[in-house]
């Protein structure tokens, strides 16, 4: 059984985020959940450099934290769909401001981000 190296610090509103949300994915699924993407494949489709491993277990994960629900249909082959609870719901303003923010500085986040990597920024 997996136990954690670093215990868990709920002591504010940013801890319990991070906890949350803590995953490369995790935004994106709740974003392309949003906008219809319901099915495995598809969110596979939408994030392609997550493999299906990563990608199910951040779906578990949001689930686990009531962010998102999981409907199996009886059917062969089994078809699966998530959608979001309405309190996972209430992410998405929270989601779409973050990536308003990124949009609104996206040349300056690319630069800062490719100096760091000791890349050169593309010019668009």
């Amino acid at each position: 059984m997996y136990e954690r190296k670093i215990p868990l610090n709920l002591n504010c509103g940013l801890d319990l985020v991070g906890e949350v949300l803590y995953g490369k994915w995790k935004i994106r699924l709740l974003w392309f959940i949003e906008q219809g993407h319901k099915r495995p494949s598809e969110l596979q489709r939408k994030i392609p450099d997550a493999s299906r491993r990563v990608l199910t277990i951040q779906l578990k994960e949001l689930e686990d934290h009531e962010l998102i629900s999981k409907v199996i249909y009886a059917v062969v082959p089994p078809k699966v769909e998530y959608s979001l609870t309405d309190f996972g719901k209430t992410l998405i303003p929270v989601i779409a401001a973050i990536g308003n923010w990124g949009d609104s500085y996206e040349q300056r986040l690319r630069e800062v981000i490719l100096k760091r990597q000791g890349g050169e920024a593309v010019p668009d």
